[in-house]
């Protein structure tokens, strides 16, 4: 009977331990592993090395710079394999960057350029078929702020997709391998109201997972989508556009929860707040902002809490699908700055955080 159980753990383990998530009672107990795990490099901070690297140099690595800027879009064309040259590609690759992200457009490495590309962001594209939106500087006469008159730098999916008119009441679930607690799915619904404020859509979360407009859910690398995640921070999630419905989030980031986010004992922590409320505007038809204060800004620093709608992502959202009604210009609500109240950071554990509960749990079988 014991080795039936302890098969039946290990194969529990096997098969859920990687899209699961655990709480730890406040972020100082995180286990000594953990930590080791939390300030580890981040994928991109080998980037560094190529500071002051010129057009025409030869350098061992861009071709894995050039590989970040072909999954962002920059450099639109993938070969089988990137060559160490910079060349032309990548100098224009770096222009279009360094316009996007309001950096000195000189098509070279320069440390303000490197610190924008190793800070942990958002995995969709900035570029989508050769086109970028990002900072076009359109004009605007949304009346948001007092002033009539703004530029807008929000951009859309290609086709400028959204949810349909018959469906602005939308639902969404989450997977139920990964667990989570009433104090997780409370992140969302906050992250959602964000959004339901501005406009007339509803969000009210589902049961079913199989039959919901929207589906959330944590995963650790590979997993299915043709977009696999790289570990403790690099890409932090990604969601796709209307009406797909689907947002994943890396199962290996050291989330935060609850909290004040600033105080995290680890230089790794992640606001899961700040990151579901980007990328449930990707669900909603938003591309990305070079407007550092918007929400569809592509990056967050860790540590870092985002959570209210700057005028550029309301003025986004409003071409998409109109006013709320109630809408006063204020996003402020009620429950603004839930983490603020004072209290140690809540962390949502990577994925071995399933593992370790059952492994305990089986355990006590033996005892």
């Amino acid at each position: 009977m014991k080795f039936q159980v302890l098969v039946i753990a290990i194969w529990v383990l096997v098969c859920f331990g990687s899209v699961s998530a655990r709480f730890f009672p406040n972020i100082t107990d995180i286990p000594p592993w953990i930590k080791n795990n939390a300030t580890s490099k981040a994928p991109w901070d080998a980037f560094n090395k190529f500071a002051g690297c010129r057009p025409g140099e030869k350098r061992e690595g861009l071709s894995q710079l050039k590989q970040y800027f072909n999954h962002f879009g920059y450099i639109p064309n993938s070969p089988s394999n990137f060559s160490e040259d910079f060349d032309d590609e990548l100098e224009k690759a770096l222009k279009t960057y360094q316009q996007n992200f309001n950096l000195n457009v000189s098509g070279q490495l320069d440390d303000q350029t490197l610190q924008q590309i190793v800070r942990p962001r958002c995995g969709n594209a900035d570029v989508i078929n050769g086109t970028s939106s990002m900072n076009s500087g359109r004009s605007s006469s949304f009346h948001t702020t007092g002033h009539l008159h703004t530029t807008a730098h929000f951009s859309f999916f290609p086709g400028t997709p959204r949810w349909p008119s018959n469906r602005q009441d939308l639902t969404y679930s989450f997977l139920p391998a990964n667990g989570l607690t009433d104090e997780v799915k409370a992140v969302f619904t906050s992250a959602f109201q964000k959004w339901s404020t501005v406009t007339p859509l509803t969000f009210t979360q589902a049961d079913s997972y199989s039959s919901a407009d929207i589906t959330i859910g944590f995963y650790t690398g590979d997993h299915g989508d043709g977009e696999p995640f790289d570990g403790v921070l690099g890409t932090l999630a990604h969601a796709f556009s209307p009406t797909s419905g689907r947002l994943h989030l890396d199962g290996d980031e050291n989330w935060v929860v609850s909290g004040d986010v600033t105080k995290a004992s680890v230089s790794t922590a992640v606001d899961l707040e700040s990151v579901a409320v980007h990328e449930i505007g990707h669900l909603l038809g938003l591309g990305h902002s070079s407007v550092e204060d918007a929400i569809m800004y592509p990056s967050i620093t860790s540590r870092t809490r985002k959570v209210e709608l700057a005028d550029d992502d309301i003025q986004g959202i409003q071409l998409l699908y109109g006013s709320n009604p109630n809408y006063n210009g204020s996003t402020t609500s009620n429950t603004q700055e839930r983490e603020s109240s004072g209290g140690v950071p809540r962390y949502l554990g990577p994925r071995w955080g399933l593992s370790l509960f059952l492994a305990v749990g089986f355990g006590s079988f033996f005892l």
